[in-house]
């Protein structure tokens, strides 16, 4: 979850780091930090907050080199404080860490003992005085000490490490958090991300499990915790770091929900034929043959990714006529679940590094489910691992509340269902035709809602003052009501509850009142009845309702207090056209607030510690 970058070249070490951290403080801003090595000796300045304060730090007083490593910390193991912040020292070496260490509290026992004192509440500090002991009492090389202690060590980890006994080496590891190495012809980069290196080279190799790898400027050397050399296929990134800019908009989340017209393209296009009605998924990984052996298909995601799965849920039952259930990552391996050979295990997440999907994923291929994954980052752990893999296509996501990229995992389910549909023999040719009729107006209906967007920022105004929101929804559209309770909480911190309108006067109706507003998701569709029924019990507890109903509806307009309508679509395509404008409504309910709707408090990106 938090941010690393490293930096070995003929260049000073401060800016590049320095532009590094800031493509990486979605991961993590509670403290930043970087370590630059001249010659034989290592500085290091660290600041509380965001990446802001560590520049302050370093236009008064500069440091330089040609040589370091960085960090912004999302906190795990201590508070945000400047003892706490990365880097972290022992004697013989410095080091910056993105993970948990499980055992460290006996590491540190031990550590104690042999009269190591330390600075910090962190784990992390633990690992930076194991590498010393091993460089101290075995004699050993930065690298090999490196190998050592990832075999003394419990959890997940990536780490850069620079020594002051070995100027000009940088030694990064990795196991279940992400690094990525970058060359140039004169200097070689380490990143927990590709964004921290887009500036300088679009060609990176992502570290396998267990991989230790020694940098210098002129190259790099892959290895196992054995120290044998192996090899690693270089990725060329397609999209450039002007992607991750701003383009005019306020916040990076405004702007991403803007592109969702062309995400969702992007997703799509040119991953279907129209004359035979299927989809043409390449990476997918499985033969018709395998798919239509498929006896039960699991979903396991985390946070917004679970939302996607469980619309997944019912689209694929209504299109596939096969049993799906979906779990929650973090849920599911804790479990012993009965999954069985033919069983098709679909995973969902944006980064590809989810810790709990990522280790459920692991488990299903245990016990021999055929595992499909829906990522957003090309070449991440999860899609490496997976038999197939379905990428969303949808450019880096900034903004910590994801909003294209669930989209997109929308986009990428309604493929993979025509694709399921067609290979089992549920859809006809006649079929899938007509679901691609409808799938490819889905872009241009989207561009019409977002250019509505002065009616949701006119709603946003009259109930943003609200401290509690009630969000109401029936079959697909039930997740989207999770979606958008939990769009307002992550970034305006209202109080928001998403709930299956049915399950409302069990329980939810006991706290509304006049100073709760409802919001209600009313597709025409074969629900729609008992939804207004729903909506008229709100109403007699004298709760402001806030309904979002399809073209031509008449009656909820009578009832409501205020209306925003989407297109009459198929019911299933829906839910993408209802989660735009309850995207729009967080996000202008959080600006009016003043809250930093870009990096909310607490949270980070990419979730890949437990």
């Amino acid at each position: 979850m938090c941010g690393i970058v490293g930096y070995v070249g003929n260049q000073d070490a401060v800016p590049i780091l320095l532009n590094g951290l800031s493509k990486l403080e979605y991961r993590g801003y509670d403290s930043a930090g970087v370590a630059i090595q001249r010659g034989e000796k290592i500085e290091i300045r660290r600041s509380v907050g965001k990446l802001i304060n560590l520049q302050k730090s370093l236009e008064q007083k500069a440091i330089g080199g040609m040589c370091g490593i960085g960090h912004t910390r999302w906190a795990t193991h201590g508070k945000p404080s400047e003892q706490n912040a990365h880097p972290h020292r022992s004697e013989s070496c410095v080091l910056v860490h993105n993970g948990i260490i499980e055992n460290y509290v006996e590491l540190k026992q031990r550590l104690v003992k042999d009269g190591y004192k330390f600075q910090s509440e962190t784990d992390t500090e633990v690992v930076a005085h194991l590498i010393d002991t091993h460089m101290k009492k075995s004699k050993l090389h930065l690298a090999d000490a490196v190998r050592a202690t990832a075999k003394e060590i419990r959890g997940s980890y990536a780490i850069a490490v620079i020594s002051e006994r070995e100027p000009g080496m940088l030694v990064a590891a990795r196991s279940g958090c992400p690094l990525v190495i970058g060359r140039t012809a004169e200097a070689s980069f380490v990143g927990s991300d590709v964004m921290a290196m887009l500036s300088h080279t679009r060609d990176v190799t992502f570290l396998e499990e267990g991989d230790v790898v020694e940098v210098t400027a002129g190259a790099v050397t892959f290895t196992d915790l054995d120290g044998r050399t192996v090899t690693r296929k270089k990725t060329k990134v397609t999209w450039d770091a002007s992607a991750a800019e701003k383009s005019g908009y306020p916040h990076f989340m405004l702007k991403e929900i803007h592109e969702q017209p062309q995400t969702i393209l992007d997703t799509i296009r040119g991953r279907y034929s129209y004359e035979s009605g299927e989809a043409d998924l390449p990476d997918i990984g499985l033969t018709p043959k395998q798919f239509a052996e498929v006896g039960r298909i699991w979903i396991v995601a985390c946070g917004t990714s679970w939302h996607a799965g469980l619309v997944g849920k019912y689209l694929l039952e209504e299109m596939v006529r096969t049993p799906v259930q979906v779990d929650i990552g973090s849920e599911f391996r804790y479990r012993d679940p009965l999954i069985e050979k033919n069983d098709l295990f679909i995973t969902i997440s944006q980064s590809g590094e989810t810790a709990d999907t990522l280790a459920a994923a692991r488990e299903a291929k245990q016990k021999g489910a055929r595992v499909v994954s829906i990522v957003n980052v090309v070449g991440s752990t999860l899609a490496r691992e997976s038999d197939g893999v379905l990428y969303t296509h949808c450019g880096p996501e900034i903004g910590v509340a994801s909003t294209k990229a669930f989209t997109s995992q929308l986009a990428a389910l309604y493929m993979l269902a025509l694709h399921l549909g067609r290979v089992r023999g549920v859809l006809t040719v006649a079929d899938g035709k007509s679901w691609l009729d409808r799938l490819v107006t889905l872009p241009a209906l989207v561009k019409h809602v977002l250019g509505r967007e002065a009616e949701i920022l006119a709603i946003a105004k009259r109930y943003y003052k609200k401290p509690d929101f009630l969000f109401l929804g029936r079959g697909i559209n039930y997740p989207i009501a999770l979606e958008g309770a939990l769009k307002l909480k992550e970034i305006s911190y209202i109080h928001a509850e998403g709930y299956a309108a049915g399950e409302m006067k069990h329980g939810p109706i006991a706290l509304i009142d006049k100073d709760m507003p409802v919001v209600v998701l009313a597709p025409r569709d074969r629900l729609y009845e008992k939804t207004v029924s729903n909506l008229m019990e709100v109403k007699a507890r004298r709760a402001p309702v806030i309904a979002f109903v399809a073209e031509g509806e008449r009656e909820l307009g009578k009832i409501a207090d205020a209306v925003f309508t989407i297109p009459d679509v198929h019911p299933l395509l829906s839910p993408i056209l209802f989660t735009i404008p309850l995207q729009l409504l967080a996000y202008h309910i959080a600006v009016l607030r003043g809250e930093d709707v870009d990096q909310p408090r607490n949270l980070a990106k990419s979730v890949t510690v437990e």
